[in-house]
């Protein structure tokens, strides 16, 4: 169809890669907790269009070159350690002041510490610092693409697709269930800080994964 090869098995390997937690899903769903739907959404629209941008690059070839030269690679990998472990020190750092204002008056919001957090962006960079992710849409996508059909174009846009479905589908659960862990994080400010604290040591977990790789 279009070019593509075996699309069943496609599928298959699609749901569970994409129900893999990740950076993009875990800063989704803590967006969603503590900002309501509409700033989920907005987190996870710059993780669909970091997706795509990944998509297209793969399409055109850049992860090979990536993958090819060790520098480059390396310059991208730590870059976006980098911007991981930025983001995980500030969730450590709202986790804080969390902990500081739990016995604040109920009308505090704790959650005011990242009230000019632009989800859309970080949600963005954090799609687009990741080589592993890049590496991984050429090699998972290549195969699935018949070499000999004349618009190649075609079938990666028929593949992204699909992949774009699946986000939405799994992000859209995670943001509704974050709304729902909203109501309990404002109750209790400990649940709040804990979770928050919580969420900034996995960053930090996936900055030090993201070190490790290799092209």
């Amino acid at each position: 169809m279009l070019g593509v090869i075996d699309l069943p098995t496609y599928l298959a390997g699609l749901v569970l890669i994409v129900l893999l937690p990740g950076p993009n899903s875990l800063y989704v769903l803590s967006v969603a907790a503590r900002r309501g739907v509409r700033a989920g959404y907005t987190a996870a629209a710059g993780v669909w269009c970091g997706d795509a941008v990944l998509m297209t690059l793969s399409a055109a070839g850049v992860a090979s070159l990536l993958q090819a030269n060790a520098v480059l690679f390396g310059i991208v990998k730590y870059a976006g350690a980098g911007y991981l472990t930025w983001l995980a020190f500030g969730m450590l750092r709202a986790a804080w002041g969390m902990w500081r204002s739990r016995t604040a008056p109920a009308g505090e919001q704790p959650g005011e510490v990242v009230a000019d957090e632009r989800p859309y962006r970080r949600a963005l960079v954090i799609s687009l610092f990741n080589p592993k992710a890049i590496l991984f849409f050429v090699a998972f996508f290549v195969q699935f693409v018949d070499p000999g059909y004349a618009y190649p174009a075609l079938s990666f846009v028929v593949l992204g697709a699909f992949a774009q479905l699946a986000s939405f589908l799994y992000l859209t659960a995670l943001i509704f269930s974050g709304t729902r862990l909203a109501d309990a994080f404002r109750r209790r400010k400990r649940l709040s800080a804990g979770a928050t604290s919580a969420a900034g040591a996995l960053f930090l977990g996936f900055a030090v994964k993201l070190t490790m790789a290799s092209a």
